[in-house]
């Protein structure tokens, strides 16, 4: 915490700073424009040729001046943004708010975790995780959440993770330039689009035409120079409607490119910025260098090839002037040198450009988890093993108050799925939800909440929380039966992590006990590793049928002074405390 304060008060002293300096070229730009008209106006009256000078002097100023005040603008735009990149850390640290995009529109119901362990929507894992800036930021996270890493790759995301975790200045530096740039899936989309987009080559006569036509021109202006003869000017006139002529039958084609390049510019250049800090930063972790490798396949800088980009879209956007359009493609054919601008980047760099933007949105999930780990020091990084054991160490929920947190030591060997019981209250779905989010994390790379872990990588199967479909018509309890089927299917291509949470409430207690020791005995069958939480003794019986595998584990509640006491241990056995008969005569129900 005591550093994000110490980041936020140095920033906001530089946006000061900044600020100040920012007001002081601002008069200085006015003062050239008051200098020049002072000298144009006096230069009339009195005819004295230093005016001119001075105000061809304040002219050049001014834009010297304007471009100054751009970088000084765009400087203090990314102090502040390292400013609300510390305040923000800090109001979440202190559990305030949560003020990062919580994903919402990643969301699966039908995913076989997603919504049960709350990974998207506000307070869920992907808001607190989140520290992305960039629309491919964010989906990289979400993916890397959804789906499990492949086994082999996890200890370089580990290695990435843990270096990335010490360069705090460089990821709150490219956070806060990936936050000015402002893009959206939208944004993304039209990029993408425009790669795709008509990549007919324009005819190589018009080519030559685009280089000597406007030579020709500058031949006609310099004749009337040398001679002061007006048909030099007639010849200049003629040849002007016709490059516009000539220019003017492309106007589809750059309209055409416009339509799916417009506003964009400005977002292509705040990429530019974020792949030349990955290309000069220094990296050990092996991720981390292949990611930057990725950057140099064909030897030139993907920050230069897209500064390039930035630069085309930004004289395509000039074409929407139309003095500045008939005045430049009458003396240069600027339409066609800006669309053989356009086809040629498409050709030689559009194939890799999504490949390449890939790049920036897994240094964002990347630098989300090495700043998770960060502000979790006491996290630990799981020891991976390929003999499906898992087992954790103080175990609890990363999202919990570390004030009240209650850590459980968990190992599924021998036994390899528990029963759980326990009454209402006493932490049996945050123990499983603890489970699920931490087997989730250990598959991505990511450090875990616990004190200590050994995991074996695998798929983790969930049904906890469902809802009914009305859309499609669909009961709470056909949705449960789907959601188990779907359980049963990924079963068979592999063995996973499972846990279940009070199955089939939707029937009869029969039909429900019944059902469950029977979904129980099918899922440790096909070799499941995981938990059931559970109110009916009559399925903790089911331990003495299959004592290899199953096992007994229950959470308690005591009752103290008049009052039920819940402690949150997990303990060996069946629960026999009962907590719902007492609660409903305190408070006068029966």
């Amino acid at each position: 915490m005591e550093i994000y304060i110490q980041k936020k008060a140095s920033n906001e002293q530089k946006v000061k700073q900044l600020q100040k300096q920012y007001n002081q070229i601002s008069f200085g730009r006015l003062l050239t424009v008051v200098v020049m008209l002072f000298a144009l106006y006096y230069y009339q009256k009195t005819n004295n040729a230093s005016l001119l000078y001075i105000g061809a002097f304040a002219f050049v100023g001014f834009f010297v001046l304007m471009r100054w005040h751009t970088r000084v603008a765009y400087q203090k735009k990314l102090s502040q943004a390292i400013v609300d990149c510390n305040a923000d850390e800090i109001a979440f640290l202190e559990r305030k708010s949560i003020p990062f995009e919580n994903g919402a529109e990643y969301n699966d119901f039908q995913h076989p975790y997603a919504y049960d362990l709350d990974i998207f929507g506000p307070n869920s894992l992907f808001q607190s995780l989140n520290r992305t800036g960039t629309f491919m930021g964010k989906k990289s996270l979400a993916a890397h959440l959804l789906a499990n890493t492949k086994a082999d790759e996890i200890p370089h995301i580990q290695a990435a993770i843990k270096e990335l975790r010490e360069k705090l200045g460089w990821r709150q530096a490219f956070l806060a330039t990936a936050r000015v740039g402002q893009d959206n899936k939208s944004s993304y989309t039209r990029l993408l689009q425009w790669c795709s987009f008509n990549t007919k080559a324009v005819s190589k006569i018009t080519t030559v035409l685009s280089y000597v036509l406007p030579i020709v021109l500058v031949g006609f202006v310099m004749g009337y120079l040398l001679t002061f003869n007006p048909i030099w000017l007639k010849y200049f006139a003629f040849l002007f409607v016709v490059n516009l002529v000539l220019a003017g039958s492309y106007v589809k084609r750059i309209m055409a490119e416009n339509a799916h390049s417009s506003e964009i510019n400005t977002m292509l250049d705040n990429y530019s910025q974020l792949f030349l800090k990955i290309e000069n930063e220094d990296f050990s972790a092996s991720k981390c260098k292949q990611l930057q490798q990725v950057l140099s396949v064909d030897g030139l800088p993907v920050s230069a090839k897209i500064k390039a980009l930035s630069s085309i879209f930004s004289k395509l956007d000039s074409t929407n002037n139309l003095v500045v359009s008939v005045l430049f493609n009458g003396l240069f054919l600027f339409n066609i040198h800006i669309l053989n601008a356009c086809l040629l980047w498409k050709k030689e760099h559009a194939k890799n450009l999504e490949c390449d933007l890939d790049v920036i949105g897994e240094f964002e999930m990347l630098n989300s988890l090495a700043n998770f780990s960060f502000n979790n020091p006491d996290f630990a990084f799981p020891e991976l093993n390929e003999e499906y054991k898992i087992a954790f160490e103080s175990l609890s929920h990363p999202l919990l108050n570390p004030k009240n947190r209650v850590g459980n030591t968990i190992a599924f060997q021998p036994q390899s799925f528990i029963i759980l019981t326990g009454s209402n209250m006493s932490g049996k779905s945050t123990f499983l939800r603890s489970l699920g989010v931490n087997m989730v994390l250990a598959g991505m790379g990511a450090p875990v909440c616990a004190t200590q872990a050994n995991v074996h990588p695998m798929s983790v199967l969930v049904s906890m929380r469902l809802s009914d479909s009305l859309s499609d018509s669909e009961s709470y309890f056909f949705a449960e039966i789907k959601r188990l089927k779907q359980i049963m299917d990924g079963l068979d291509e592999s063995p996973a992590f499972v846990l279940l949470d009070e199955i089939l409430r939707g029937t009869n207690s029969d039909d429900k006990r019944s059902g469950t020791i029977e979904v129980v005995k099918k899922v440790i069958a096909k070799k499941a590793i995981g938990a059931i939480a559970t109110h009916d003794i009559e399925v903790c019986l089911t331990t003495n049928e299959f004592p290899q595998v199953l096992t007994n584990k229950c959470f308690e509640v005591e009752i103290k002074n008049d009052e039920l006491h819940f402690d949150y241990q997990l303990r060996e056995g069946i629960c026999q405390n009962k907590s719902a008969t007492f609660l409903m005569k305190k408070m006068g129900v029966i």
